[in-house]
């Protein structure tokens, strides 16, 4: 299961998406290969700073926080710390 799949799993996440008009289809997670590694490694409670770039008609906007994760329970929740816009004229 990825973080992505994990991640839809909780309303908080999808709320969220929502609230900032980016589909589901539209979310890459920055080095989700990598942190997929991590999870693997250490699967029980832990967590991890990522970037979650969405995509909506205005541009890209990158969310920064913190991923807890229990692979375990296949639970994951983020908690957003911050984020920034890319406005779609900045994209061309």
């Amino acid at each position: 299961m990825s973080i992505k799949e994990l991640l839809m799993n909780g309303t908080s996440f999808l709320l969220l998406m929502k609230e900032y008009a980016i589909d589901i289809a539209d979310i890459k997670i920055k080095d989700e290969e990598v942190l997929a590694v991590q999870f693997l490694q250490h699967p029980e409670v832990s967590k991890e700073s990522i970037c979650i770039e969405g995509k909506n008609k205005d541009g890209i906007i990158n969310f920064f926080g913190t991923l807890h994760y229990n692979l375990l329970n296949k639970l994951a929740v983020f908690e957003m710390q911050g984020f920034e816009r890319i406005a779609m004229q900045e994209l061309t």
